[in-house]
């Protein structure tokens, strides 16, 4: 049986060549971050050192990449500050840090640190690939046409992850309590992935509009992650 951590790479590494199947509407493009060679040496990395083995995972599903957290490294909620910093891996992307990444990571290390975290947590996205529009990050709700044309390649994806994370049907987390929550609820009465989606506030939510309050949510977050770690 493969880790985890070649079949996430094995995944995302053939990505680019599914983005024909699903037409996307003029004027937005696809992010490919693992059209790059960084990204591949990063994310070769980064995996083998936290997911070389075959235990299931709890899946934490984000929206879709951008362009300074997995759309450079290929790790969901992983700058290359925090890439280099927290999980030791050196790289040679520009040192931008996306504010998600700093939430994240904050919850992260009051948790107990990156291999806690990452032995009993695996984070993705719902649409495994991310979008530009007019040279910015574009969510894949933004736009009902956009939203249509991808939600095919977003029910193969969360399979597809939850294979990899070898879980079960019992839960998953949403971050995001707004329409990537409404969304995944939506298909999730369809197609029965989960019993139950866990939501949670988007950490860019939280670090442009709740700032003075983060320490309270991080601590909200820890305790919504270890009160189902056990399910």
């Amino acid at each position: 049986m493969k880790p985890i951590s070649q079949k996430v790479l094995d995944y995302h590494f053939d990505l680019g060549n599914e983005v024909d199947k699903y037409p996307i509407p003029k004027g937005i493009d696809w992010l490919l971050p693992c059209n790059e060679p960084e990204t591949r040496r990063v994310m070769s990395i980064f995996y083998p050192k936290y997911y070389q083995d075959i235990q299931p995972r709890k899946i934490i599903f984000g929206i879709n990449p951008g362009r300074f957290g997995a759309g450079l490294t290929g790790v969901p909620f992983t700058d290359p500050v925090k890439m280099q910093n927290e999980c030791q891996i050196e790289n040679n992307f520009d040192k931008k840090q996306e504010l998600s990444a700093q939430f994240i990571y904050q919850v992260i290390q009051r948790y107990g640190g990156v291999e806690r975290f990452f032995n009993q947590f695996y984070i993705t996205s719902l649409c495994p690939l991310g979008f530009i529009k007019n040279g910015i990050n574009y969510n894949y709700y933004d736009d009902k046409f956009l939203s249509q044309a991808v939600t095919p390649f977003i029910v193969e994806n969360i399979k597809a992850q939850k294979v990899i994370a070898s879980t079960g049907a019992d839960l998953a987390y949403c971050l995001g309590e707004g329409k990537n929550y409404e969304y995944f609820s939506r298909i999730n009465e369809q197609h029965g992935f989960f019993k139950t989606i866990i939501p949670l506030p988007h950490p860019r939510w939280i670090m442009q509009y709740k700032r003075k309050l983060i320490d309270f949510y991080i601590q909200y977050y820890v305790e919504k992650l270890i009160l189902h770690i056990e399910q």
